[in-house]
Parts: C-alpha cells; structure tokens; sequence
C-alpha cells in the first residue's frame, strides 16, 4: 500500500508501506519513463547515485521488465562518486556493477564511470568532457532554461544529514554553478574525495527521483518537504535545493523517513 500526495512546487510524494511495495513502484516508475524516453527520442539517459538506492532497482530486472525494457537504449552516469578504484568496496560503480548493471542487457559502452586512475580533480574535469560528448552526439539532450544537460532521470538517495549526491550541508560545492561536475576533498562522510554532479545539472533533469528510507531521514525530509519557512538556511539540507527547473521531481520514501512530515489531505 502506498500513500501519494502532491507538494505543488515540492513535486509528488509517495509514502509505502513496505520495502516491496516502493521497489515494485520505483521499477514501474523508471520503465515508464524509459519507454517514454525512447519513443520521443530514442535513447533514456539515467544517472543513478549509491547507497541503498541500488539494492531498491532489483525489480527492474525480473518480469516483466527484463524483457518489456529496451535496455540497449539506455545510457548510465552517475550523479556521484567516490574517488576510489572500480574493485573498491566504497565505488559506487561497483555497487551498480554487483547489483544491477550485471544482471540486465545494458551495452558495455553505454556505461560511462570516472577513471579511477586521474585525480579527483582530473576525473571530475574528464567526467564533464565525457558528458559534453554526450550531449555533441545528441544523446543527451540540454535545457533550454540553464544550457546544462537534461537527463531524462536522475535517481538521489538522501543521507541522513540531508545530502543529496555528494553535496554535504554548508559545503561550497552547494554553490558551484559555472561547471557541470564539480570535484570535493573534504567529504563529512569517507571517503572524503568525490565527484558530483552541481545543482544546476541536478536541477535541469526531466525527472529526478528522491529515495530516503529510514528514521534517521525522517529529521531531514521534515525540512526538504515541509515548509521550513523563509528563515530557514536551505543549504543545512541540500535535498531542499532539489528543484527542478522544467521537470518533474518525485519523493519515494517508507513510512519511517516520513514520520515527521506535516502532510493533509
């Protein structure tokens, strides 16, 4: 069972009840996106983030999507990553290899990570130019509003201190808007080098979808999707700063992360 609410600018919330219940929405969720995505233009682009949103992706590759879903037109990115090496526990490269990518049809070379053997500096300025590549070849498309790239779906989990990507609260990444990926060595979670996506990339998708499961994010989305009032500092929470420009954003979360919010109706 699942309880669906509308937060006019904060986008659609949907709270279940069961672990089940969310992956099996999230699944029909990105295939439709995904049949949409290719119909119109051919290809879907997805950047996905780590945590426990990969262990939710599971349905995605049992029936009927296994066979329904055009996997070799999809495309993969990562909205974040560690600056670690592929083989890494803490890659979330690897999570995705273990869990997801290895279990569906998706092409070799429609899989796009950061190279593990640059700096993180380096890697970042790399990851961009790989993008800008993307979009030359029109595979991605660019929003007409900030002339970022508009991926038809971004995938964030929320950590428990409201994070979202790697965008900690407070940190100056949180105001980077000049480059698309932006670089960080200071992490308040380790590892401590990583890349992200900015805000603005964020913010310029067609679809975003936000995952927080768990109590300890209750405290968090209280403050991303209640209003905080004009007093309040967004950027102690950067999932409040998730607003898409021209796009739709979409909250999945259990009855525990939400059990703070101030909902009606």
């Amino acid at each position: 069972m699942a309880a669906v609410y509308d937060l006019k600018q904060r986008g659609q919330l949907t709270i279940f009840d069961s672990f089940d219940d969310l992956a099996t929405d999230l699944a029909e969720y990105i295939a439709q996106l995904s049949e949409i995505s290719v119909k119109e233009r051919g290809c879907f682009t997805v950047a996905l983030s780590g945590g426990s949103l990969i262990s939710f992706l599971g349905k995605l590759y049992e029936a009927p999507y296994d066979k329904t879903v055009d996997w070799t037109k999809w495309y993969v990115l990562w909205a974040d990553e560690r600056a670690v090496s592929k083989s890494h526990p803490d890659s979330n490269y690897k999570l995705t290899k273990d869990n997801f990518l290895s279990k569906v049809p998706i092409l070799n070379n429609h899989v796009y990570s950061i190279n593990d053997n640059l700096t993180v500096e380096d890697a970042a300025m790399q990851y961009e130019f790989v993008i800008r590549q993307l979009v030359k070849a029109r595979i991605l498309n660019v929003s007409s509003i900030n002339d970022c790239p508009k991926f038809d779906l971004i995938l964030l989990s929320v950590g428990s201190n409201g994070s979202i990507a790697s965008l900690f609260p407070h940190h100056p990444a949180l105001e980077q808007s000049d480059d698309w990926i932006t670089y960080i060595t200071d992490a308040s979670e380790p590892p401590p080098e990583r890349i992200t996506f900015t805000l603005p990339v964020i913010n310029s998708a067609s679809n975003v979808v936000v995952l927080a499961t768990g109590e300890d994010k209750a405290t968090a989305m209280h403050f991303a999707v209640d209003d905080s009032g004009e007093e309040f500092d967004a950027s102690a929470v950067p999932a409040c700063l998730v607003r898409p420009v021209d796009g739709k954003l979409v909250w999945f979360m259990d009855m525990l992360a939400a059990s703070k919010l101030q909902l009606s109706g």
